[in-house]
């Protein structure tokens, strides 16, 4: 049984500002889903079963998780930061891993804070 609020004259404005806030969330959030590198709007009807599902499931842990980074990680928020759109700081992950092995997640988000490599990554590109 869902929970119903009584309106009064006390609480109308709280719970019109909570609503508001819900809203933004969920607008925001499909935004990014459609708009910002996830695709979520592409049918992924690859398959005859269940691919299209697991597309769009992986699509949702991968938000998720970068949702938990966006969060909980303050060189991933630098790197976003410094490469602005979450699509660009995407295809620059994308662009320096496919070209360069990195020791570590530091390393990675340091780089892409720096827009330049450490000493140790830039002999992989000189060797």
């Amino acid at each position: 049984m869902p929970l119903t609020l009584k309106v009064s004259r006390e609480n109308v404005a709280e719970i019109a500002a909570c609503a508001r806030a819900r809203w933004k969330i969920e607008n925001e959030s499909f935004n990014i889903l459609k708009n910002n590198g996830y695709h979520l709007e592409h049918n992924f009807g690859h398959g005859k079963q269940n691919l299209a599902m697991l597309f769009a499931a992986m699509n949702m842990l991968a938000f998720a998780i970068h949702t938990a980074c966006d969060c909980l990680e303050d060189l991933w928020v630098k790197a976003r930061e410094a490469k602005g759109a979450r699509k660009r700081f995407f295809e620059h992950i994308r662009t320096i891993t496919a070209y360069l092995v990195f020791p570590d997640w530091q390393t990675l988000m340091t780089t892409l804070i720096n827009s330049k490599p450490p000493p140790e990554i830039e002999k992989q590109i000189a060797g």
